[in-house]
């Protein structure tokens, strides 16, 4: 596997690849790399003949008190990670590569950045749309991958992609979970002992409701609000959402008549958990 820090050198492989009439999977992250991401790269190899990973945290989807500075960072590992994987090429540009001196645009997704994380977190998803624009425009890939746990995210990202006519399918991978159900995330490694130990109770939690709305789908509101209640019982510091909105707008939902999706979003000591099921 390459490494390259530059949009110039990323473009001149791909030109490269695509002299070969090679296709070019994209998968974008912020390093802390684990199975998950790790899972994109393999559908990335499935679907492709080359794949392109991208290391890059992104100050500008952090907001006020979040946690840029302490995000875990380890680009040795994951270099070794990814060049164990079969990647190609690692794109792992410097934060003034990506935004210069005299950088002032910004790419905002209306709809489906409401509510949910984006509610939670202001200006979270005007971060997220305006690098992965520029990610999929530097690269130009057949197919851009990223984890479905980021749910809300995957769906910004299809939004953007269609608005601004971006040549790039956009492909979904699923969630990767630990064997008692935790959804794979950088952020687990917030986690004490003792907070491990209750984080499962999220993913539980959530297969509960989707059981019970299945069985009862006009009463949403109550499920949601006797799950965010059990998780609090459960040590869970705060619940910011426990929502069932519709799978494509994320539009929410008072009652199961359409194809849905249920998030949750809970915070256990410095870790903010965020998962989702489909219904």
């Amino acid at each position: 596997m390459k490494t390259v820090h530059t949009i110039a050198d990323l473009r001149s492989a791909v030109r490269q690849w695509r002299r070969a009439d090679d296709s070019v999977a994209l998968i974008p992250t912020m390093g802390a790399l684990h199975d998950g991401h790790l899972s994109l790269v393999t559908l990335g190899r499935v679907l492709c003949d080359r794949t392109v990973a991208t290391i890059f945290v992104n100050p500008a989807q952090f907001g006020e008190n979040e946690d840029l500075d302490a995000y875990p960072s380890n680009l040795t590992r994951d270099t070794e990670l990814l060049t164990a994987s079969g990647a190609d090429l690692l794109f792992a540009p410097a934060p003034a590569e990506i935004y210069p001196d005299g950088f002032s645009t910004t790419i905002s997704v209306g709809g489906v950045s409401g509510g949910l994380c984006g509610a939670a977190r202001p200006g979270h998803f005007d971060g997220v749309a305006t690098v992965v624009t520029k990610l999929l425009l530097q690269s130009l890939p057949d197919k851009a991958i990223f984890g479905e746990k980021d749910y809300q995210q995957l769906q910004v990202i299809r939004r953007l992609a269609a608005d601004l006519d971006i040549p790039v399918e956009i492909i979904d991978g699923p969630t990767v979970r630990e064997a008692d159900g935790l959804a794979l995330s950088s952020r687990n490694a917030y986690l004490s002992e003792a907070e491990r130990r209750i984080a499962p109770v999220l993913y539980r939690t959530l297969n509960e409701a989707v059981r019970d709305i299945a069985g009862s789908p006009a009463d949403v509101e109550r499920i949601c609000r006797d799950a965010r209640r059990s998780l609090i019982e459960a040590g869970f510091a705060a619940v910011d959402y426990f929502e069932l909105r519709d799978a494509e707008t994320l539009a929410p939902m008072a009652a199961f008549d359409r194809p849905a999706r249920l998030f949750a979003a809970a915070h256990l000591g410095k870790a903010r958990l965020i998962d989702n099921l489909a219904l």
